[in-house]
């Protein structure tokens, strides 16, 4: 086995271990409340990580023992691999990139406007067709639940870094006045006309911002901030992947000079 190849095995073994870690940031996404409740972002990252995997082992394979068909199969694979992990990378920056948070005095955490985020995350996640069904996976979920569980006085609620889909779905809008009494019991509005989501709020626990602007911002605020972490997943994985294509290249290019010397050689012989 040339040295390209033992390089190529080699670093195709790694390669399959950073295809565990990208099958653990893909289950970790699809595992988040935000992601269940959404039918786009639950299963890229995983699907990903599965190929990649599937891919990594098949270049093993044919560097280890020098198999040209599984290096050709395994270099087409690659290159379209590397197309589709920096396809997903370039889209979800962009979608992502517009942030609609802002901060609220007094405040640890931030509220978040729908209009502030990507055109076509609004138009995806938070459209009219989709957003019942959103509704009401994110009512089901213990999202608010945890709220009342882990906070108890409005200092300790006001200063927590919630997360957005919390901030957004679980309490009304800071600018409505409401006087807190937990952290889903909100009551009379000082200023109910400084928000159209101040007359949405309800404090049923089964509907509270659940219908609001406010609470799709959240949700997207979220959908943000999960996929900015995978996207760091993403760029490690495809300067990986770039390399191990190019010396994997070498290796089938080392494998078809030592099939045709030995061809020559039985020649002479």
């Amino acid at each position: 086995m040339g040295v390209s190849n033992k390089i190529t095995a080699l670093l195709n073994f790694i390669a399959f271990l950073s295809s565990i870690a990208i099958i653990g940031a893909g289950i970790w996404l699809s595992s988040k409340a935000d992601n269940q409740c959404t039918r786009y972002f639950r299963w890229p990252v995983l699907i990903l990580g599965t190929l990649l995997l599937l891919v990594s082992l098949c270049g093993f394979i044919g560097a280890f023992w020098n198999k040209k068909r599984f290096l050709v199969f395994y270099l087409f694979c690659m290159a379209l691999l590397i197309v589709l992990i920096l396809v997903l990378l370039v889209f979800a920056f962009v979608v992502t990139r517009p942030d609609g948070s802002y901060s609220v005095p007094g405040r640890g955490y931030k509220e978040y406007r729908l209009g502030g985020f990507s055109s076509w995350l609004r138009d995806h996640v938070t459209n009219s067709g989709n957003w019942g069904n959103i509704r009401r996976c994110i009512a089901e979920s213990d999202v608010c639940v945890k709220l009342d569980q882990e906070y108890v006085t409005a200092d300790q609620f006001f200063a927590a870094h919630i997360s957005p889909i919390q901030s957004g779905c679980c309490k009304p809008p800071t600018a409505c006045g409401y006087t807190y009494t937990n952290p889903t019991m909100w009551l009379n509005p000082v200023n109910p006309n400084a928000d159209p989501d101040c007359y949405l709020w309800s404090d049923v626990q089964t509907q509270l911002c659940y219908n609001c602007n406010s609470c799709k911002a959240g949700l997207l605020g979220n959908l943000r901030s999960e996929w900015r972490r995978a996207n760091v997943i993403l760029i490690v994985a495809s300067v990986v992947l770039i390399w191990v294509y190019l010396i994997a290249c070498c290796a089938l290019r080392n494998a078809q000079t030592e099939e045709l010397f030995r061809r020559y050689k039985e020649g002479w012989v």
